[in-house]
């Protein structure tokens, strides 16, 4: 029973040592599990190599166009999700996403992503129509549609982005989320953000620059 105290305390003791080598101010954490606990790893920790990332997907951007997470390599990306005729907090995601890309729009290190949870009615040429009136820029901002079921496995299993699927675990519930995801250039989760709020997006901003002094 010692031998097994002791060996517990010591395994603490060596991730709190890594933990506490970590600049916390100046390091963003890594989120791998739904309930988005921040954590911070070490690249010489054992667990560098699991932190959770992004699965592969594929789906059609406004202009008809084919995107992947290939896509996305090597980039910081922003990524939410949304619908067309959404009244309510849809209009503000957008509007803040906008404001996103209009600080980034010179810069080829940040895109921005956002999925439709309404792909059957969706179609590219609705998106391209909500694309134009949204002023997003080709090749900056992927406003995507695609199937349902891949929108919403990819939506509650790589960006944990449906609340009530925690709870509930209906995969025929509707997802609707306000938060604004931030992804790093290898396809990890780096920040959690409510993109209604503008405290919210500043302090997005601000993990966007930290990031690009990381890698």
């Amino acid at each position: 029973m010692k031998i097994k105290l002791f060996f517990l305390i010591l395994i603490v003791c060596v991730s709190c040592k890594k933990e506490a080598s970590i600049d916390k101010s100046k390091i963003l954490p890594f989120y791998n599990s739904e309930d988005f606990t921040p954590e911070w790893i070490a690249k010489n920790d054992d667990e560098y190599s699991k932190i959770h990332k992004i699965a592969s997907f594929e789906f059609i951007n406004q202009n008809g166009k084919k995107i992947t997470n290939k896509d996305f390599e090597s980039c910081i990306y922003v990524a939410d999700f949304f619908f067309t005729t959404c009244p309510s907090i849809c209009p503000i995601l957008a509007k803040n996403m906008s404001a996103i890309q209009e600080i980034y729009k010179n810069d080829n290190e940040v895109l921005l992503l956002s999925h439709s949870v309404m792909p059957w009615i969706d179609t590219v040429e609705k998106i391209k129509e909500y694309a134009k009136e949204k002023n997003a820029i080709d090749g900056k901002w992927h406003i995507v549609t695609g199937n349902r079921d891949k929108v919403y496995n990819l939506a509650r299993t790589s960006y944990f982005a449906d609340e009530d699927f925690k709870k509930t675990k209906d995969a025929s519930e509707f997802i609707h989320t306000e938060n604004f995801i931030l992804v790093d250039k290898k396809g990890r989760i780096r920040g959690v953000y409510n993109g209604t709020l503008a405290l919210e997006v500043q302090r997005l901003k601000r993990h966007i620059e930290l990031l690009k002094k990381e890698f």
